[in-house]
């Protein structure tokens, strides 16, 4: 199988000072808690000297030479991220969802079942049987264009925080089935 990198990610935690306890402090410096926006991998990395980073900034995380990263020290689950960085994590997954809207809206017209009693959007809080039916009605006739679209056609409430929640539970271990993040 591929090595699967994140290219870019989402500031969820600034540590000036790096972090007290656990990792060891040979590596002193700033430290960065991170969001990939391609698999919503949760990175832990050391920002260059000088560079202060803001909550919700993109950065290059992947192999080239980096700019504001020095290194990047490697994944980390859900239970290490600091408190910011778990109060921040919903609003950098609705904002990578927002950004990558094509990509979300491609799974909607797409999804599949997953066991003959259980489909793929079934997975997604707050998709039940019924909003269900009325995307899988409603992307035979046309497939949906934006999430705009399928908010009104499918009359569901807003996609992006429902893909974003959906997102939360995986990360935070919370189901057995993932859908838009990899394995830890």
């Amino acid at each position: 199988m591929e090595k699967r990198y994140e290219e870019h990610a989402y500031v969820l935690d600034f540590l000036p000072h790096g972090r007290h306890g656990s990792r060891p402090s040979y590596r002193a410096g700033a430290l960065v808690q991170v969001l990939g926006e391609e698999y919503f991998t949760l990175l832990e990395a050391i920002v260059r000297e000088g560079i202060i980073l803001k909550s919700f900034e993109r950065v290059y995380v992947g192999k080239k030479a980096r700019h504001k990263i020095t290194y990047i020290i490697g994944r980390i689950s859900y239970d290490e991220l600091t408190t910011t960085a778990k109060m921040e994590l919903a609003t950098a997954a609705e904002k990578i969802v927002l950004n990558r809207e094509r990509w979300f809206i491609n799974f909607f017209n797409t999804a599949q079942a997953i066991t003959p009693r259980m489909h793929a959007l079934e997975l997604i809080p707050g998709i039940g049987k019924k909003y269900m039916w009325q995307i899988l009605d409603e992307r035979e006739r046309k497939p949906f264009e934006n999430f705009e679209d399928l908010q009104q056609r499918a009359n569901m409430p807003t996609p992006s925080k429902l893909v974003a929640k959906r997102v939360l539970e995986e990360l935070a271990g919370e189901s057995k089935h993932r859908l838009f993040t990899r394995a830890p």
